[in-house]
């Protein structure tokens, strides 16, 4: 139930406030009556998939995206046309260069959309690998995606 509660702490302190640090995200959960480490913080953000985005007074800050129902939120969409450069296929491998430091953030937007083409997804700082079924498949996937960049 601690937990429950301390998740449900955290994304109510990231939609009020601009965190940039597990150290600062732990000091506003002391604050609270939560007495966490810095250990504590790192897995809380694994599972609840905050990622990073840039901050309006800070250079970065903390944030979540609600998914419905497999559909990609406005959130999502804004993220992932913000740090996509290029989506190439080859063979059935689709390369995605995204700005330094987002090749995570294109990730997590892969895995929401739960294409059931894709078979893996490897993020690195500035490229994302999807692994695809077919060549055909990886052709689909790419015009969905170069899709979501031109909507």
């Amino acid at each position: 139930m601690l937990r429950n509660a301390r998740h449900g702490k955290i994304l109510e302190i990231i939609s009020e406030k601009e965190i940039e640090t597990q150290e600062e995200l732990c000091e506003e959960l002391n604050k609270c009556n939560f007495s966490v480490t810095q250990a504590t913080i790192s897995r809380d953000i694994k599972e609840l998939h905050l990622f990073k985005v840039a901050g309006i007074n800070k250079r970065f800050r903390y944030t979540c995206i609600n998914e419905n129902e497999g559909e990609l939120s406005d959130k999502m969409r804004s993220l992932f046309r913000a740090c996509v450069i290029e989506i190439r296929s080859v063979g059935n491998l689709i390369v995605i260069k995204t700005l330094n430091g987002n090749g995570a953030n294109a990730g997590v937007v892969i895995d929401r959309l739960n294409y059931k083409e894709v078979v893996g997804c490897v993020a690195g700082d500035d490229t994302t690998l999807l692994i695809c079924e077919t060549e055909e498949k990886a052709h689909l996937v790419r015009e969905r995606l170069n899709k979501i960049i031109q909507d």
